[in-house]
């Protein structure tokens, strides 16, 4: 994987191998907090970098270092969250060649569909 320059905003998770659909591609890393904290946090955030997981739990990614916290949000995404426990696993949605931004769709979020999108897709939203 790559951290480099997105179309879709700042900068963005690209590949730099072909991949197959359902194949898994990482695990998002972070500080483990509870969904609490994560809440109180991302209040005060513009760019958020957290994952609610399982049991009350959160992963503040701000500091995680794999660049799973690159990834884009779209509104037709390539990649999809997996939520095991109190761990979030990501997996190719269909094949994806080499050197594609990966991109996820964040679904509800913390940003309570007050964030323009700028995913430029045809189905696009407008608002995550």
């Amino acid at each position: 994987m790559e951290v480099k320059p997105s179309a879709i905003e700042g900068r963005g998770l690209f590949t730099k191998v072909t991949l197959r659909p359902r194949q898994k591609i990482g695990e998002y890393e972070g500080e483990r907090i509870t969904q609490r904290e994560g809440r109180r946090r991302a209040k005060s955030q513009k760019w958020i970098a957290i994952v609610e997981v399982n049991n009350g739990k959160a992963i503040d990614g701000a500091e995680e270092t794999t660049g799973f916290r690159f990834i884009n949000h779209s509104c037709t995404p390539n990649t999809f969250m997996r939520i095991i426990g109190e761990r979030a696993e990501f997996y190719a949605l269909h094949p994806i060649k080499s050197g594609t931004e990966l991109t996820l769709d964040y679904g509800d979020s913390h940003h309570n569909g007050e964030l323009p999108c700028t995913c430029q897709t045809p189905n696009c939203r407008r608002f995550i």
